[in-house]
């Protein structure tokens, strides 16, 4: 695990969607801070795996916020009446009232603090997310971090067995993951997090719309950071060049950076390497926010 020099204690609270639906929110929110992050966690996880991300940016001068999304952690338990067979299912309004309520959160923090700079980073299906909410309105965020991301055009984001190239370095079927075996452990125990595919718990349909391309016109030129492992399952390097490309010469935004860590798997920012990584994304970040001082 990373450790700082000291933690912040975290603030739970539920929030209510445009929906009616709560969302439980995390908030780690140290006595002065410079910038403020919205996480979005990936598929069949919960928002506190990455509490130590939340703190390290902590310890550098950032409030974080994160939130368990729909049919996932806390949030999916009270949506489905505490049965931890149904985690993973978003239920009503699908990738579209995902999409809205990163949308909400990242509002909600603007007006909370309308002069501190907001970056976003967003892992795997939060990457997702976060296209799409760029798409909308890049003027949302300040600054986005994508990891464990993807092409998301057919053949260049892979949805079916994330584990199949990995399976002959163990038996845990979560080998895909990273390289860490403790952090593999940790998931596989862990009664909030499942196994299954996206295709199978969203079905075609709602896995279709997680498909699409950078829009031709963005609200802003929005500083992005796409960053990945090179044994990533769900992207590999070229995918990650061919979004980075198209957010440049489709998109127009002029600072667009791929960094691919060499031997990382999916979860980069709980692999063998997470210091070096973490390190790379808070400097990224406290450069493209202008905080120099954080």
């Amino acid at each position: 695990m990373l450790m700082t020099s000291f933690e912040v204690i975290r603030s739970d609270t539920a929030v209510t969607a445009n929906d009616g639906t709560e969302l439980y929110k995390y908030v780690w929110e140290p006595g002065r801070f410079a910038g403020q992050v919205l996480l979005l966690h990936g598929f069949g996880e919960h928002a506190l795996r990455y509490e130590h991300v939340a703190q390290f940016l902590v310890h550098n001068g950032y409030r974080v916020i994160a939130y368990d999304q729909r049919g996932h952690g806390a949030t999916g338990l009270r949506q489905w009446g505490g049965d931890f067979g149904r985690l993973g299912r978003v239920g009503p309004g699908g990738q579209r009232a995902v999409v809205a309520d990163a949308k909400t959160m990242l509002e909600s923090m603007r007006d909370e603090h309308p002069d501190v700079p907001l970056g976003i980073i967003a892992h795997s299906w939060g990457s997702l997310t976060a296209q799409t909410l760029i798409n909308d309105d890049a003027k949302l965020a300040d600054a986005a971090v994508l990891t464990g991301t993807a092409w998301r055009r057919f053949g260049r984001m892979n949805s079916g067995d994330l584990n199949k190239r990995h399976a002959h370095l163990g038996t845990t079927g979560g080998e895909w993951l990273t390289r860490d075996e403790e952090m593999v452990a940790a998931w596989l125990a862990d009664p909030l997090t499942i196994e299954v595919t996206v295709l199978k718990l969203l079905g075609p349909i709602e896995s279709l719309k997680l498909l699409g391309r950078p829009a031709r016109e963005l609200s802003q030129d929005l500083p992005l950071l796409i960053a990945s492992g090179s044994d990533d399952a769900i992207g590999e390097p070229s995918s990650l060049q061919q979004l980075g490309d198209d957010y440049r010469n489709r998109s127009g935004l002029t600072d667009v950076t791929v960094k691919v860590f060499p031997g990382a798997r999916h979860e980069i920012l709980n692999e063998t390497n997470r210091v070096e990584v973490l390190a790379y994304i808070e400097t990224w970040l406290t450069d493209r926010l202008g905080l120099s001082q954080v």
